[in-house]
């Protein structure tokens, strides 16, 4: 089933459909899915939105029109009663259920901004991802778990504190615009985390396969699956995924500790 979306490690990032995409990875959970229901769901938000997109000429209409949308008239929220329920980073089930993981909810609402032409990223705060609508000092940053609300200064503040410590703040790293790409790994990751809690390593190995096909050049993906491969006993394919690393890392302490692993392996 991999072949089905080895298309998407080949495109540019640019190119990649996030919300489409996302769909396509969920669709490998539900072998015989016809996923054109769902397709044609988005594609009515995005005729409602756009109904409401001429009203909106600035970020903060813009805001208010995405969290009218998802969470008033299609009632998408955050899946506050069992958060880490699997089928929360599951983007059929999410849409089924209109619950999910921030990072689900942010992909949908990031997609559909873009659709519109309107500058949207999902970002890499630690533990909660957050969107932001614009590209200059107007942005305005919206929680998609919350249903769309602006979120301040300090509530991004007290998010990264309470993920990394009191000491953090605000930095380039935990705000940074994720990749098409990077968002993708990021919602796979969430699956993986979750199988590892339920002890399934079949599925943890099985989806972090996804993460190095959709995501070549991500080295931790390659270093991730080693170690499941290792866990299951596939000494050679451990070997392959480690190569696969050193091909994209450029890192020295990480290139060492990739040589290292790999010198190890050759006695196995």
């Amino acid at each position: 089933m991999i072949e089905a979306i080895a298309h998407l490690g080949l495109l540019d990032d640019e190119d990649i459909r996030l919300d489409l995409a996302a769909l396509e990875l969920s669709a490998l959970d539900h072998p015989g899915v016809d996923l054109s229901s769902y397709v044609e769901l988005l594609d009515a938000i995005e005729v409602d939105l756009r109904a409401m997109a001429v009203a909106a000429d600035d970020v903060m209409a813009q805001a208010a029109a995405l969290a009218e949308v998802f969470a008033v008239r299609q009632g998408f929220t955050g899946d506050r009663n069992s958060y880490d329920a699997p089928v929360n980073a599951d983007l059929i089930r999410v849409i089924d259920r209109r619950m999910g993981l921030p990072i689900a909810l942010a992909i949908l609402y990031v997609g559909q901004a873009r659709r519109l032409g309107w500058s949207a990223h999902a970002l890499n705060t630690p533990a909660h991802v957050m969107v932001r609508i614009g590209a200059d000092e107007r942005a305005v940053v919206i929680d998609p778990f919350h249903e769309g609300a602006i979120v301040s200064r300090d509530t991004i503040v007290r998010l990264i504190r309470q993920a990394l410590g009191p000491g953090a703040s605000i930095d380039a790293q935990n705000m940074a615009p994720l990749s098409n790409r990077l968002a993708l790994v990021r919602l796979l990751t969430n699956q993986v985390i979750r199988a590892e809690q339920g002890k399934d390593s079949a599925r943890a190995l099985m989806v972090q396969e996804r993460i190095a096909t959709v995501a070549p050049s991500y080295g931790q993906g390659w270093w991730d699956l080693a170690r499941f491969q290792l866990a299951d006993g596939q000494v050679e394919g451990a070997r392959e995924s480690l190569s696969a690393m050193l091909e994209v890392t450029r890192d020295p302490e990480m290139r060492a500790q990739v040589s290292a692993a790999l010198e190890a392996l050759a006695f196995r």
